[in-house]
């Protein structure tokens, strides 16, 4: 087994600044993420909510963006209205059993769901099942799609209203991608709701 030497570390971190330098670069991606947090800042101040899944590390960046809603991020200000999909393990593994792993977001979207909500999706393939489920649900009763994705062609695109693709397609360099464009998210609609 080969161990990581400092030559290959650097070279990762080089990896990462040229992902980050195509990002810094697609000025449509950027202006799809404002559009997005524009989207989402809209949607609060009508007292709308936001609700996020992922899988595995996307999972994990539900979560971590719930929580900057829900406590802050930059600012002390009053809680945002965000929910992470991924979290109650009894609601995650009753679906799961009783209907299947494919259902685990969408039957949650049915449920917290409503008219003018934004349901945030994040997967690096953009071809999750269970995450397609959560957007056809979302069609079904009103509730706006965002997917987060690399830029890959990938089949929940065509269900969502706003497609951010960060530009890779590697699974390592598009998380990182994504916690940044999350982050100014959670920044601007802060920016926004805040002032």
């Amino acid at each position: 087994m080969a161990v990581m030497n400092i030559n290959d570390f650097s070279e990762r971190i080089g990896q990462v600044t040229d992902s980050l330098d195509r990002m810094v670069r697609d000025r449509q991606m950027l202006s799809t993420v404002i559009t997005v947090a524009d989207l989402i800042a809209e949607a609060m101040r009508h007292g709308k909510k936001l609700l996020i899944c992922g899988n595995g590390g996307s999972a994990a960046d539900a979560q971590h963006m719930a929580g900057e809603f829900v406590c802050r991020f930059c600012k002390d200000r009053a809680p945002l209205p965000a929910l992470a999909l991924s979290t109650d393990t009894s609601v995650l593994t009753a679906i799961s059993n009783d209907y299947s792993y494919a259902d685990v977001f969408g039957r949650q979207v049915l449920a917290h769901g409503r008219k003018g909500d934004v349901l945030f999706g994040i997967s690096t393939s953009g071809n999750s099942g269970n995450i397609r489920c959560a957007f056809e649900a979302a069609k079904g009763i009103g509730v706006k799609t965002v997917l987060l994705t690399g830029e890959r062609p990938s089949s929940i695109e065509a269900l969502a209203d706003i497609v951010i693709k960060a530009p890779s397609t590697e699974t390592p360099r598009i998380q990182e991608m994504h916690l940044i464009i999350e982050h100014v998210i959670c920044e601007a609609i802060e920016g926004k709701i805040c002032g």
